[in-house]
């Protein structure tokens, strides 16, 4: 899916010195895929190939960060988690400590001075709130996409709008405490609190455009691999008429094997179905062979395909999976 725009789109043959002086803000790019300075004249494919980063995913992004027509379809999913992560990082580990280090010098005295206090607190709640909003999407989100790619190479339908919906107010605080401290704090240190206004600037610009990438090129992403899911689905119904028809292989599942085909699909492990169920690791780990054997599925991606076709399973369900609690 390629998104027209005016501007000619990088392609692999440009030197990355000719993006970075069209966009400087590309150098933050860079830094998040990996890719230190020092590229001489390279083109992009050169540079990306010696760093082993995925050039269309690169060029997806940097297209997008530039205003320029940008391909989602080409888009590596891995290499762009490994993009958000890396950025997440930056701005929970690097950024937003630096401009809080600056904000308590320009102030000075917190002290003697509830106002400062109280601008230091609304910095905090928003640090918290960004930092709740990263980790959900390092640790449920992105984990869960890569260990579907990793070892089923088939996610499961995502919900839309799983990240729009959540980014109205990423930024709003920022610009809030921006405002405040221009329109109503007329003390402190002026130059550094000028600075620190340039970095709450910069800072919320990052923030919007690295929630623009999600929401336009790695939500997107997710959905052109949800289309593989209704590739397979025929797959899936050719197995099961080969054998025997879908009605007498639901009917040859006893209640606790479709309980199991449903916990699987949710995404439990055998741990964790055992616990759900108040049974043995061993018994579920038979209750799985004898069903791979039945249906003459093998892997938990197929066996949720399986679930969702026949009904055994709430779409609902699985999309709770990754929901946050």
């Amino acid at each position: 899916m390629a998104i027209l725009n005016s501007r000619p789109t990088f392609t692999p043959e440009e030197r990355l010195r000719d993006l970075i002086d069209d966009n400087s803000s590309l150098l933050m790019c860079i830094s998040r895929f990996g890719i230190p300075l020092g590229f001489g004249d390279d083109s992009v494919d050169v540079v990306c190939r010696k760093w082993d980063v995925d050039s269309p995913t690169f060029l997806a992004v940097a297209n997008f960060l530039s205003n320029r027509p940008y391909n989602v379809s080409g888009i590596s999913l891995e290499a762009l988690i490994l993009y958000l992560k890396s950025a997440h990082a930056y701005f929970i580990d690097f950024l937003l400590p630096g401009i809080r280090e600056k904000l308590v010098k320009a102030i000075g005295d917190q002290k003697n001075d509830e106002v400062a206090r109280l601008l230091i607190t609304f910095f905090d709640d928003y640090v918290t709130e960004i930092r709740e909003h990263m980790e959900y999407e390092n640790n449920t989100v992105f984990n869960y996409i890569q260990s579907l790619i990793e070892k089923n190479n088939q996610p499961i339908t995502i919900p839309s709008g799983l990240f729009s919906d959540r980014h109205d107010d990423v930024a709003r605080k920022l610009n809030e405490l921006k405002d405040i401290i221009v329109r109503y704090y007329p003390r402190g240190d002026a130059n550094l609190m000028n600075s620190v206004l340039f970095d709450i600037i910069s800072c919320e610009k990052d923030i919007l455009n690295h929630c623009a990438v999600e929401d336009n090129l790695f939500e997107p992403a997710v959905r052109e691999l949800e289309k593989e899911l209704v590739n397979n689905v025929d797959l899936i119904r050719d197995q099961n008429k080969n054998s025997r028809s879908v009605n007498t292989i639901i009917g040859s599942l006893s209640d606790r094997e479709k309980e199991i085909i449903r916990l699987v699909a949710c995404g439990l492990s055998n741990k964790e179905i055992a616990d759900t169920l108040f049974l043995s690791v061993h018994t579920v780990t038979t209750h799985r062979r004898n069903l791979s054997a039945k249906l003459d599925i093998h892997s938990p991606a197929a066996l949720t395909l399986f679930a969702i076709i026949n009904h055994l399973v709430d779409l609902n369900d699985i999309k709770s999976f990754i929901s946050p609690k």
